[in-house]
């Protein structure tokens, strides 16, 4: 049976690591060709070779323009077109409190996770016009982008943004046949939030965390990545500005009943750890 995938050409950023390559993979897998976008350079090359189908690497920093221009002329100049776009690239921020959190920290964050996303999706929006082409566009949203929390406060704004930048371009890109949507990953243990390690609510707890869904388990980039190329497919054709939260139900879990864990912890002691 021929791939809904079969010889489609996608951009796949932050595309080295992670949920990011996880779809590359299973793109390539239904035989597209990927346009692997990332920072790390050396990554991205070596996956990008490894792929069945011919595929290249880009390196650069998605909240750059230049990175964006540079990775949808490559495409262009080795494939002719892009049908499919997955603005997978993001990064952690920091886990300090309100008081003490960094300008520069907050600026960094928002630049890569907004602005990123915005640059990705104006250019798809510009190929496509030029083209009078449709497509569909995947954005990796985030359980914070539906929930708040005192901690990771960059992160989480900038994640909320995206589902502005979602909403809207899923209403300007429907009537021209483009789809846009969203999957919003709960806990799955990858290298983002690797500076934050070994602090409550950083890398080396994400296991335990999730635990506590209703699942009880974390998940896999793999299982966040099928998540995006269904949505990126003719199956999702009649999907369009719908955020896809794939977070072992963790999203829908209400805290304060039972089942939820209500008073099953000590919040003194989750106290003194965010307000010292």
């Amino acid at each position: 049976m021929t791939s809904v995938h079969q010889d489609q050409v996608a951009v796949v950023t932050g595309g080295a690591h992670g949920i990011g390559r996880a779809t590359c993979e299973l793109l390539a897998a239904a035989g597209a060709h990927v346009v692997v976008v990332d920072v790390d350079g050396g990554a991205a090359e070596k996956l990008a070779a490894e792929l069945p189908t011919e595929s290249v690497a880009v390196v650069g920093d998605v909240a750059d323009e230049a990175t964006v221009d540079a990775y949808m002329s490559a495409a262009v100049a080795r494939f002719g077109r892009v049908d499919l776009h997955h603005l997978n690239a993001g990064i952690g921020s920091s886990l300090a409190p309100f008081p003490d959190l960094d300008v520069a920290d907050f600026d960094r964050t928002m630049a890569v996770n907004v602005r990123g996303m915005f640059l990705g999706l104006r250019a798809a929006f510009r190929d496509y016009r030029r083209r009078e082409a449709t497509g569909a566009v995947v954005l990796t949203a985030s359980i914070a982008s539906l929930r708040g929390s005192a901690d990771l406060i960059a992160y989480q704004t900038s994640k909320h943004a995206v589902l502005g930048l979602l909403h809207g371009a899923a209403v300007y890109g429907g009537p021209l046949g483009i789809r846009v949507n969203a999957v919003a990953p709960g806990i799955v243990p990858t290298e983002l939030f690797a500076a934050n390690a070994d602090k409550p609510g950083g890398r080396d707890d994400m296991r335990q965390r999730a635990s506590t869904s209703p699942l009880r388990r974390a998940g896999t980039p793999q299982e966040i990545a099928s998540v995006a190329t269904f949505l990126l497919g003719p199956g999702a054709g009649y999907v369009t500005g719908s955020c896809v939260s794939a977070d072992g139900g963790s999203a829908v879990l209400s805290s304060v009943r039972p089942s939820g864990g209500a008073g099953a912890w000590d919040h003194e002691a989750v106290d003194r750890q965010m307000y010292g």
